[in-house]
């Protein structure tokens, strides 16, 4: 709320609206927008095929939370983004929006390597890599998902190490059940990677279409998405500069510092009179 109003005072508002409400908390979410980051032209197509990639398979495999915004502008570490939010609490997870998560992780590295080929693959999907390995791990280890290995929790080997030496290892679980756990995790990142590419492929000219539309308009929401798909633009209005009220007509936002008293004039010493 506060940043809210920062931005609803720079911007010369009389009232915080959503939209300074939204610009707030991707800016405490994911950083501060760096619009004046050097991006090349091949750069930003990339990314804007990337984001589509995750936005097409997020809007057709099932179970996968609906899509809030997609955007191409750069914030904190990330070069763009697909945001999902779910329509209401979510209080535990099924096999079917764990899976779902999985397929929407691997969108973005497909459509890199559908739309540029396997040479020109980017390390962009390096955070997705890492939270679609997490959540299949615990899929297996934690959650009791794999149907080979029951519904049994699986601590992983324990090992201490002191002055780059192997102290002491604790090990719960033997090297064949270890052996057995890659194995279900591989197969549940497979099976999720295929399925994803299988939409891709089906739906590359609407993943065309949808990254044409970020590179023009760089962020667009969920209905927007939606509807670019059917053929219609979304609208656009042009920005225009606030109107700053003068300091004599009244205004709910107050201005920056305190008002500076007005000047006593020159401040003259009387000469001494002859006694």
């Amino acid at each position: 709320m506060n940043e809210g109003a920062l931005l609803a005072a720079r911007r010369g508002k009389r009232v915080v609206t959503m939209t300074e409400l939204e610009d707030a908390k991707d800016k405490v979410m994911m950083g501060a927008e760096r619009r004046s980051m050097a991006m090349s032209d091949e750069e930003k197509k990339l990314t804007a095929f990337h984001e589509a990639g995750h936005a097409i398979v997020a809007i057709s495999v099932e179970g996968s939370d609906p899509i809030h915004k997609a955007t191409i502008i750069p914030r904190g570490r990330a070069l763009g983004m697909v945001m999902r939010l779910p329509e209401r609490d979510q209080l535990s997870l099924t096999r079917q929006k764990m899976l779902a998560d999985l397929c929407v992780a691997f969108g973005g590295r497909i459509a890199e390597e559908l739309v540029f080929g396997h040479e020109k693959v980017t390390t962009g999907a390096q955070s997705d890599i890492e939270q679609a390995t997490r959540m299949a791990r615990a899929m297996v280890t934690r959650f009791g998902m794999s149907d080979s290995l029951g519904p049994i929790a699986y601590a992983e080997n324990q090992e201490e190490v002191f002055l780059g030496h192997s102290v002491s290892r604790t090990q719960n679980i033997s090297e064949a059940t270890a052996q057995k756990i890659d194995s279900e995790i591989h197969r549940i990142i497979d099976e999720t990677y295929q399925r994803a590419k299988d939409i891709l492929t089906t739906r590359q000219s609407d993943l065309n279409v949808l990254a044409r539309g970020l590179l023009e308009y760089e962020t667009l929401t969920g209905d927007e998405i939606n509807a670019l798909l059917k053929g219609i633009p979304p609208v656009r209005t042009p920005y225009e500069d606030p109107v700053l009220p003068s300091r004599g007509e009244g205004t709910s936002v107050p201005v920056a510092g305190k008002p500076r008293p007005a000047s006593p004039g020159p401040i003259i010493t009387p000469e001494p009179q002859p006694r």
